[in-house]
């Protein structure tokens, strides 16, 4: 791909939205003549379009002249229906339209299109006033890595469709499509989708964007996991062949009930959708052609990330962490089949995802082994309701059914719910202590536990302040004089927590800010950690890894706690060092692709695989107990 990779960065990232055979044929219309790229055109009117002259509207000519050969192979219309830049006139202003197709008379538009370069926002305004014009009935808005479809049955106002009609189709004919699973398509830039459905409906329907997605996502993944149940059972979630907006609400929302009797401890039974029937059928058509369950996780993570809103992000420092850092951090840990870990801090669940995936890949488990397996050894918690439903989500999307997700204040476990108590002391996972009294105050305030591995990416913001949970941490007293402290960083107790959690011989990976290594203030906080653990390694992590939420530096710090037969104390000990220098983001935040095979974590431009392959050489080298 020289020619595509001289005008994006990543064609298949760029260009999402189009197959890669698509994005292949492309590449071989490009030619290069006298210093200068031209494509062979799919216009009627012209051979050959000039893209490289002017720079800056190559991309989006790649995007239309892609969407052109579309419409005339996928969608069969005829060459001499299709036109290119159109006219159109707006008063005494005239603008143009970048691709029209005629109807039988080829004088009145049946559809248009309007075409952006992938880094640019479709313009759904635009599209609007140019079917309003010259009243035509349905319109494309592309820009390579979204499209989004309206249909205008004037008078009335504009709706959306999955699909376009193709050439002898009509309206009703793409409403009436039976539609199967294996029919759906895998999201590539889901978060653009939820972009279109907030710009078209959501911002101004008065609900929260949030609340009323995650009620369509659930109620479409009961759909596909009917499905799944029997393939030839067509899906339910679509927008109502009757052309009704009330009968598609009353189907989804049928549809929203019985997810919610399947996952009875996602919702309230009072829930409902609350989404104007209008606005609902606007909705579902945008998500109803994507596939869900076992689909690209990074896709998702992004989506639900934007979904929380940056007030919330901002305030509560909920920021998802990147899923190559991740993915480092399992490979370093290395967890076993038969361990048990959990997340304190768990946010969107990645962590405990990438365990699951890479248990599933090192032993070949089916997907039956690997919902078993988190079922019994995956624990999740998060004091944020949304964080917690988005873990739930998350887990369902991987395959799995209920996990143990809970939505509790990790540093307070005398104060979590009965529910969740009951839960821990079935699995046995609380520290038994010989001492009673100290047995006995472990049952009551849940302070230490028996997990083999934790792995999180505590919150860096707020000062917990509550003298009664300070109390219960030595951390909570201050480091010279013993007495009570007033006040400490959340991310700094988080340390204490997650030490507890975990039982002697245990390891720990832990996101924290650059900070707790370097200030001389917190050099009690690290003496604090080599008194209770061995310090494993510290790698630095690139600084542009969580932008564009926060520019705080981190690093990840990996622990075994101190064990006579698995992690012996030592006075001395190495400890592996690395720094992570080549990003795997660019300035504009967005993803840097080694090549336009996939989006995956795998094929990011980055050094922290490198170093979880040199630190597990290392490992081995000083004969380390979970290296295997």
């Amino acid at each position: 791909m020289k020619f595509l990779y001289k005008i994006f960065s990543n064609p298949a990232d760029s260009l999402s939205i189009f197959s890669r055979d698509e994005i292949d044929e492309i590449e071989k219309s490009i030619y290069e003549k006298g210093w200068k790229l031209f494509i062979k055109s799919y216009s009627r009117w012209e051979e050959e379009k000039q893209i490289w002259s002017e720079k800056k509207w190559a991309p989006e000519e790649i995007v239309r002249q892609l969407y052109l050969r579309e419409l005339l192979k996928k969608y069969n219309y005829p060459k001499e229906r299709v036109d290119i830049e159109k006219s159109v006139r707006f008063g005494r202003e005239v603008k143009r339209v970048d691709i029209v197709i005629y109807s039988e008379d080829n004088e009145t538009p049946h559809l248009m299109v309007e075409v952006k370069a992938p880094h640019e926002k479709n313009d759904v305004e635009q599209l609007k006033s140019y079917l309003n014009a010259d009243w035509t009935p349905f319109g494309v808005a592309i820009n390579g890595k979204s499209l989004l479809i309206l249909y205008r049955p004037y008078p009335k106002d504009f709706d959306t469709l999955s699909d376009i009609p193709k050439f002898w189709e009509t309206f009703e004919d793409v409403l009436s499509r039976r539609i199967f699973l294996d029919d759906l398509d895998e999201p590539k830039q889901l978060k653009e989708v939820i972009q279109n459905m907030e710009e078209l409906v959501l911002a101004n329907s008065g609900f929260d964007s949030f609340d009323e997605i995650f009620k369509l996502i659930y109620a479409k993944l009961h759909d596909e996991k009917e499905s799944m149940e029997n393939l030839k059972r067509p899906l339910e979630f679509r927008k109502s062949p009757t052309k009704d907006a009330g009968a598609t609400k009353s189907d989804i929302s049928r549809l929203f009930e019985q997810a919610k009797k399947r996952w009875k401890w996602v919702f309230e039974k009072s829930e409902t959708i609350k989404l104007l029937p209008e606005h609902l059928s606007i909705c579902v058509w945008e998500i109803e052609k994507f596939k869900l369950l076992w689909t690209n996780l990074q896709v998702i993570d992004e989506a639900f990330e934007y979904l929380i809103p940056d007030v919330a992000k901002s305030k509560k420092w909920q920021y998802f962490t990147p899923r190559i850092v991740i993915d480092m951090c399992v490979r370093m840990m290395n967890p076993w089949a038969n361990e048990t870990v959990i997340d304190t801090a768990c946010g969107s669940g990645g962590f405990l995802i990438h365990v699951m995936e890479y248990l599933k890949k090192k032993h070949d488990w089916s997907n039956a082994k690997m919902s078993s397996y988190a079922k019994q050894h995956l624990f999740w918690i998060d004091f944020d309701e949304r964080s917690s439903k988005i873990a739930r989500a998350m887990m369902l999307i991987a395959g799995d059914g209920k996990s143990h997700i809970y939505k509790e204040n990790s540093l307070d476990g005398a104060a979590w719910s009965e529910e969740s108590k009951a839960d821990f002391k079935r699995e046995e996972l609380l520290t038994e202590f010989s001492d009673y009294e100290k047995n006995e105050q472990n049952k009551k305030e849940f302070l230490h536990f028996d997990f083999d591995l934790l792995l999180a990416n505590p919150p860096f913001a707020w000062e917990v302040k509550e003298s009664a949970t300070l109390a219960k941490y030595q951390l909570g007293k201050h480091p010279k004089t013993g007495k009570n402290i007033s006040k400490i960083s959340r991310h700094l107790l988080f340390i204490e927590r997650n030490l507890n959690f975990v039982k002697p011989g245990g390891r720990l990976a832990l996101v924290l800010p650059q900070g707790v290594f370097n200030n001389t203030s917190e050099e009690y906080i690290r003496k604090f950690m080599m008194n209770h653990a061995r310090i494993l390694s510290v790698v630095g992590i690139e600084w542009n890894s969580f932008k564009p939420h926060t520019g705080t530096k981190t690093s990840v710090i990996f622990l075994q706690k101190w064990d006579d037969e698995l992690c012996p104390k030592l006075e001395n000990y190495p400890i592996f060092f690395a720094t992570s220098k080549v990003p795997f983001k660019n300035n504009s935040w967005d993803y840097i692709y080694k090549n336009d095979l996939s989006r995956d974590s795998e094929n990011l431009q980055s050094d922290l695989f490198p170093i979880a392959e040199a630190f597990q050489i290392w490992a081995e080298e000083q004969n380390l107990s979970f290296v295997k």
